[in-house]
């Protein structure tokens, strides 16, 4: 019988992925782990304290920087789970930015993040700032974080704005107005750094939330009831820097 080598060669090597070490299994497995998804009460809420929920956050971040991230629930069984209700435990402000995915930074699943999302993470328009009141009203997330990243596209805009006059075609140019401010403020000997612009954005940002007027997201708050973190996401680690903690 007339054996090619490739046919050889092909044959060690499936034996050899078949002969995993224990190590490597194990590695394997933990790659591939599901998380729980997080408790909800009788009431159809989470039961998470705002101090439980960004503990798993950051747990679902530290393993996503050791590319060992669980993966959250997102069956057939968990999306009918859900389907007629949801109890989400923490919502998320965050960047339009294709590079920022929340539950992949975090390793959460389907249900357990509500996330509003806008180019520049704010909460200057009535559509924004509605939903993260929603959440916290009608929904019960104790947790606000507001993420920001390296390298945002409308910081680096509002940047340009303040150090060359640029303008911007479109509705742009409105959509860059309200990080203008926080541009001004990182502005230092007239040269922006835009790490410290993005992270004064993100500032402004959790000021507005934890100083707001609206008792549906004071109250919360001067209750212990309900926290805004202010967060800075490094494309290149993977790490969410939780900076901004009340």
């Amino acid at each position: 019988m007339d054996i090619s080598r490739r046919a050889l060669m092909g044959g060690a090597v499936a034996g050899g992925a078949m002969a995993l070490s224990p190590a490597t299994a194990m590695a394997a497995n933990a790659q591939n782990s599901v998380a729980p998804p997080a408790p909800v009460g009788p009431d159809g809420k989470t039961t998470l304290t705002a101090d439980q929920a960004l503990a798993l956050l950051k747990e679902g971040n530290r393993r996503y920087i050791a590319d060992s991230p669980a993966l959250g629930p997102i069956s057939r069984q968990r999306r009918l789970a859900i389907a007629q209700s949801q109890a989400p435990f923490a919502t998320l402000v965050s960047c339009s930015d294709s590079r920022v995915g929340p539950e992949q930074l975090f390793g959460r699943g389907l249900g357990e993040l509500f996330i509003v999302r806008n180019a520049g993470n704010t909460v200057s328009s009535n559509q924004a700032l509605g939903s993260l009141e929603y959440a916290v009203a009608v929904l019960g997330t104790p947790l606000v974080v507001v993420l920001g990243h390296e390298r945002c596209g409308a910081v680096d805009a509002a940047v340009k704005v303040v150090k060359d006059n640029a303008s911007f075609p479109g509705s742009i140019g409105r959509m860059v107005e309200p990080i203008i401010p926080a541009a001004l403020a990182a502005r230092s000997d007239g040269t922006i750094n835009l790490d410290n612009a993005i992270r004064a954005n993100v500032r402004r940002t959790v000021e507005q939330l934890r100083n707001a007027v609206e008792p549906v997201l004071l109250e919360p708050q001067r209750q212990g009831r309900l926290k805004v973190v202010g967060a800075y996401y490094d494309l290149d680690t993977g790490e969410v820097d939780f900076f901004d903690e009340p």
